[in-house]
């Protein structure tokens, strides 16, 4: 199979460096300065595209949250499923050390079947791909015997990403971090379509 050219635009806007500087200064009570990375990786590259996501505060820098986005088209419809890894300690900070991902495979990693995301492309005023949830229930998993939920979405353009991905507390519903206020408004910053594996 090939990679169709939906799939690739999406990647090429999601691809790269981001930061959220000028958010974080505006409204610093509720916007931490972060830096989000989404580096291409060579896995499924036989119908999809791969991109490996974490994020961290500047002023920490302690990298968190690694995940993996597999972009595909099934029938028309493009969708972006989630992954875990195994172990999550081998693969933090990657986003800034990529030679970590070379020994990726997909024996290390766990598909999340609740957390696939359908995306719409939308042409005006911009080229934007907007996600929403495709799964009736919510995006759960487990980890290290506790359970977590996520809420997670996204707009998308070439040189923007909004980040509406918010922490859910499984018990009550509510959300306790993340885009508490609205979204996270990242600038692309080091674009790495280059390294898409196309």
């Amino acid at each position: 199979m090939t990679v169709s050219t939906q799939v690739i635009s999406l990647a090429r806007c999601l691809a790269g460096e981001f930061d959220n500087r000028e958010q974080a200064l505006a409204n610093p009570a509720w916007y931490v300065h972060l830096r989000l990375w989404q580096r291409p990786v060579a896995l499924f590259a036989e119908d999809s595209l791969t991109l490996f996501a974490e994020q961290a505060s500047v002023v920490s820098d302690r990298p968190y949250r690694p995940r993996l986005l597999r972009l595909r088209e099934i029938q028309g419809e493009l969708q972006v499923h989630y992954y875990m890894f195994k172990d999550l300690a081998a693969y933090r900070g990657a986003g800034s050390r990529p030679e970590l991902l070379r020994s990726l495979t997909l024996e290390q990693i766990e598909w999340l079947p609740d957390c696939t995301l359908g995306v719409a492309r939308e042409d005006a005023p911009e080229k934007t791909f907007r996600s929403s949830p495709l799964a009736d229930s919510p995006c759960r998993f487990s980890y290290e015997g506790n359970t977590y939920q996520v809420f997670l979405g996204f707009a998308a353009t070439d040189r923007q990403l909004q980040v509406f991905d918010k922490g859910i507390n499984p018990q009550t519903g509510q959300a306790i971090w993340g885009a508490l206020m609205g979204p996270y408004c990242y600038e692309k910053r080091v674009d790495f379509s280059d390294q898409l594996p196309i």
